[in-house]
């Protein structure tokens, strides 16, 4: 079902963001039919945890990096055998939390993790299952040789039974060919760990990185073709182990709107600009640098008549609300008879963009957000947030 962004956006309140429930799913289908039954799909939270309520049946895990989307799963009353509970920087109150809500997935990025993880499941007496992450030239993860002594002392360890390995690299991966060789020298890190260790691994958690294309009209077919190319390499890596691929913003990208008022038009200096109420606080593009890509837009009128700044065909610079000559969200951008009121729906926001951006700066409200379900129904799941609340101080008046 197509979406109808002329009728859905004369249902909210500028600025919003809209998620999609069916465009959410049309690209988990994508990836299933691309890689697979036998490779288990992951999505990341924290591309956007307000996705969590409408998860498509493909996905079976979601990722969790931090405290704090550990707590949006278990709001949302989250299965704890869908979780990994990952990221950098674990305490051991963090891993209590969650082995106590009944999580037993859960990786490590370095030996304090893992003497972590071991002390408190020892001390909670349960036993779980943990993925080692390895390191790729980076801060993230452990160092090849120090991973593979962690797995040949193995049973030095009573709180975990050390069931595989993690390995994710990076994110925007546009060529095919690079992913496909990271994975030939993952393999081949696979083989040399059962060998030298003599330890079978049971699963793999994989990142793809694969790229999503903000600022190209075929976005979708060439993302298509980069996925289908990677598929056969996914599926001979799935022959190595239980394979979770894990993916953010290549799942949720495309399924997100946002949504914006211009409220103010000009001209400077031969320069069309407008200004809107939303601006890079909240809408982010990966890749974007002072508004000079121009991502998908559409352009809905709402003024009734056109004033002589807004007649006829021009190409404005679009602004925020911000006092700062870096809030330009694009350049060069063609539109007939724009005006104040009209609305401006920014395209494949659904990853990041509202996480991303300097939602404090100035104390603006940040926007409602809403899911569009498989219906076409509206349903709002958060209102406007006042953001200069968390800038006055609670005892300010003393």
């Amino acid at each position: 079902m197509a979406v109808d962004i002329n009728k859905i956006c004369n249902e909210v309140i500028s600025p919003s963001y809209i998620f999609s429930e069916e465009e959410f799913a049309s690209r988990a289908a994508l990836v299933r039919e691309s890689f697979g039954e036998d490779v288990n799909l992951c999505f990341s939270i924290k591309a956007n945890p307000f996705l969590l309520g409408i998860m498509p049946d493909q996905i079976s895990k979601v990722e969790v990096c931090s405290p704090g989307e550990l707590d949006v799963c278990k709001r949302l009353k989250l299965p704890p055998e869908m979780i990994i509970f990952s990221g950098v920087n674990k305490s051991k109150e963090e891993i209590r939390v969650a082995l106590e809500y009944g999580v037993r997935n859960i990786t490590a990025e370095s030996k304090k993790h893992i003497d972590y993880i071991n002390s408190v499941a020892t001390d909670m007496n349960i036993t779980c299952d943990l993925l080692l992450r390895l390191s790729d030239e980076s801060q993230f993860g452990i160092d090849g040789d120090e991973l593979l002594g962690y797995i040949k002392n193995r049973d030095e360890y009573k709180g975990f039974k050390i069931a595989g390995l993690h390995y994710f690299t990076g994110t925007q991966k546009r060529r095919p060919s690079a992913i496909m060789k990271e994975i030939d020298k993952f393999m081949a890190y696979i083989d040399r760990v059962e060998a030298d260790a003599n330890f079978n691994i049971e699963r793999i958690e994989y990142g793809t990185g694969l790229a999503v294309d903000y600022f190209s009209k075929d976005a979708l077919n060439e993302e298509t073709a980069r996925i289908k190319e990677i598929a056969p390499k996914i599926k001979e890596l799935s022959k190595k182990a239980d394979l979770t691929v894990e993916m953010g913003r290549f799942f949720s990208a495309p399924c997100g709107y946002y949504v914006t008022e211009v409220m103010d038009t000009k001209v400077n200096d031969g320069v069309h600009y407008a200004i809107v109420d939303g601006g890079i606080h909240q809408l982010k593009y990966d890749g974007q640098t002072q508004g000079m890509q121009i991502p998908e837009i559409t352009h809905i009128k709402n003024s009734q008549s056109c004033d002589e700044v807004g007649s006829g065909t021009n190409k404005w610079t679009l602004c925020g609300s911000l006092c700062t000559t870096a809030d330009v969200i694009a350049r060069s951008v063609e539109f007939t008879d724009l005006n104040c009121g009209d609305l401006l729906v920014f395209h494949r926001t659904g990853a990041y963009s509202m996480d991303e951006g300097i939602s404090f700066l100035l104390s603006r409200d940040m926007p409602s957000i809403y899911i569009l379900d498989k219906t076409n129904k509206l349903n709002k799941v958060r209102s406007r947030v006042d953001t200069y609340k968390y800038h006055v101080p609670d005892n300010i008046m003393n």
